[in-house]
């Protein structure tokens, strides 16, 4: 395939994963017919050992010293050309290839297995009810997550990545409410008026520094890794998974833009809303999730309390009956 035909497979990445799907599928939202349950039943790998999304929990991580700072090349800086806003049907999506074959995004480092490229971006959000990030935290579902998709540089295609199980790396973040604005999203959520119906597209007017969507970055080296899959179907488990702990504010409003601008395809005369489109968390079965250098555990929050109450026991007979007595 010639380098035209690559940047064809980059630019339609959201369209050829549904396409792999061989069949209809959706959120609850829209039919529990073919909602996330039956998603196996149109493709087997849907119902695999190594699903995404998944809930974190905190009390059973192993730390990693290896997973340190991750080196995210290319995101201090807007790159020529222009990004594309999608409205897919199942979400709205930001194509990163511009038109210059030379244009990289990439992020390497913090126990990456490779060079991996950027090639687009996503959200799932909930509704003015309720949450919709796909991976939870100790059980906890937040009002929106972001993923950024990223290609091993080792691939030349999307279907060559999906034969190899470090074929895509996955950045996922989680988003809390503000009631301010967040100014670094407002072009983004301008676009959404002009993607409200399925197969909509706009170009945006400019690119912009794709650092200025994430945490600060001295938050950048808190997160979380695990191997997984795909969070629609097919549903191939070809992901490495890094979840950052921080969440990014996200105003009140530029929420509801969501939850209220765009709109699934219509069934028959009937329009709806793009309302819970995430996927609920799959079993960890034998994986392990990994916890970066400087991410928190809950294990470690409970050894600091364990650590003050040996050292009560073991100072409680130097002070004396007097210290053991209730006052």
């Amino acid at each position: 395939m010639g380098a035209r035909g690559l940047g064809i497979t980059f630019l339609t990445l959201p369209l050829v994963i549904r396409a792999a799907a061989g069949g209809q599928w959706c959120y609850d939202s829209q039919d529990p017919k073919c909602g996330p349950s039956h998603w196996k039943e149109l493709k087997a790998t849907c119902g695999g050992s190594q699903q995404s999304p998944i809930n974190i929990d905190r009390r059973r991580l192993r730390r990693d010293g290896r997973l340190g700072d991750i080196l995210f090349e290319g995101y201090n800086q807007a790159p020529p050309g222009k990004w594309r806003l999608t409205n897919d049907g199942h979400t709205v999506v930001l194509s990163l290839q511009g038109d210059s074959a030379a244009e990289h995004i990439n992020i390497t480092g913090g126990g990456l297995p490779g060079t991996y490229r950027a090639l687009q971006l996503h959200f799932h959000w909930g509704s003015l009810a309720g949450n919709g990030s796909e991976h939870t935290l100790d059980g906890r579902q937040f009002p929106m997550e972001l993923h950024i998709v990223h290609i091993n540089v080792n691939y030349r295609t999307l279907g060559e990545a999906k034969g190899h199980p470090n074929g895509l790396a996955v950045l996922g973040f989680f988003f809390k409410v503000s009631e301010t604005d967040n100014s670094n999203y407002n072009t983004i959520v301008a676009g959404l008026r002009n993607v409200s119906h399925h197969g909509d597209f706009v170009d945006l007017a400019s690119t912009f520094r794709l650092s200025n969507l994430l945490p600060s970055a001295g938050q950048l080296s808190k997160y979380y890794r695990y191997q997984g899959s795909l969070t629609t179907p097919d549903c191939s488990e070809v992901v490495v998974w890094t979840v950052f702990e921080e969440p990014v504010a996200i105003g009140r409003a530029q929420l509801k833009a969501f939850v209220n601008t765009v709109h699934f395809p219509a069934a028959g005369s009937v329009l709806l809303k793009m309302t819970n489109n995430f996927r609920p968390p799959q079993p960890l079965r034998s994986r392990q999730v990994l916890a970066s250098r400087d991410a928190t555990t809950s294990r470690g929050a409970a050894c600091g309390s364990c650590r003050q109450l040996l050292w009560a026991l073991l100072l409680l007979p130097l002070l004396g009956p007097a210290a053991a007595r209730p006052s």
